[in-house]
């Protein structure tokens, strides 16, 4: 039988947008509906995961799930981007130490408050920055609580340096250099990034876009039930029915998420608070 929902682990290559990716794919697996779960810069590569079918109704909670980077900066520069596609705006001749970037790398663990680049997809007014930025159009963008759960220091040769960040949904990696920098009396533009893990797919996983073909991209999905780790709920025939009906219903166990499941197939993601039972996304 023809899977029809899952995801499709890509690696995505540098200069190709996320939306290119999906939309090669969805001219091979039309009629069925495509999406993603991430957005990745174009000169960025690595894990782009690309939903299929009615696993695109996982979006709200695969971005809960967290996110690890390896991320090189070049000190003595900055650009408009922040990043290697912009254009230079100041130089300095202030290149931290290594021991100095170690010292300031644990100011950036946790929940830190960040101002996204102007250069970003974020929402002003309705119009999205970065087309502000290009028209030069002045405005400010307020700061936003992230998530940032590890820094690891990897090697930093000839002003070079390179991070290993894991981080939550929504971080912008090329603001972490730029605060970095700021702190360190420096100026750093981010020269790679690549998205090395997504939750559980690990780029040493993913596919090569350039191999998919319309004759083997169905071997590719992986289905529903090897990406989502939750338990599965066991229930009645009756009470089954009823929640994938959408009714709430009072079932004894603890707070969570439950798959709900027929033999083969994860049917439902049903969310348990207080006892009260409820189908959150429907997958059948």
């Amino acid at each position: 039988m023809m899977k029809n929902k899952g995801i499709i682990a890509i690696n995505k290559p540098s200069g190709w947008t996320s939306f290119d990716v999906v939309n090669k794919l969805k001219y091979m697996l039309k009629p069925l509906k495509t999406g993603h779960l991430g957005t990745l810069d174009p000169m960025a590569t690595g894990v782009l995961l690309v939903t299929v079918g009615k696993a695109t109704k996982l979006f709200d909670l695969m971005q809960k799930k967290k996110k690890t980077y390896l991320a090189q900066f070049t000190f003595g520069y900055e650009t408009d981007t922040l990043d290697s596609t912009g254009v230079v705006m100041s130089t300095t001749d202030i290149i931290p130490t290594e021991k100095q970037i170690k010292q300031v790398l644990p100011m950036f663990i946790g929940k830190i408050s960040q101002i996204p680049p102007k250069y970003s997809a974020k929402s002003i007014n309705g119009a999205r920055a970065y087309s502000l930025a290009r028209q030069n159009i002045d405005f400010e963008l307020k700061p936003k609580v992230v998530d940032i759960y590890d820094i690891r220091f990897v090697s930093y040769i000839n002003k070079i340096l390179t991070l290993s960040i894991e981080c939550g949904s929504g971080t912008y990696i090329r603001a972490i250099g730029r605060d970095l920098a700021e702190k360190l009396n420096s100026k750093v533009t981010m020269t790679s990034l690549v998205r090395t893990k997504v939750d559980k797919f690990s780029i040493e996983n993913c596919q090569d876009i350039h191999e998919i073909n319309r004759d083997n991209v169905f071997d590719r999905i992986l289905p529903i039930q090897e990406f989502i780790d939750y338990p599965t709920l066991k229930v009645d025939a009756e009470t089954h029915n009823k929640l994938l009906n959408g009714q709430k219903l009072q079932i004894n166990k603890n707070d969570g998420v439950y798959q709900l499941k027929d033999d083969a197939d994860t049917l439902a993601l049903v969310e348990i608070h207080e006892n009260q039972a409820k189908m959150s996304v429907f997958l059948g």
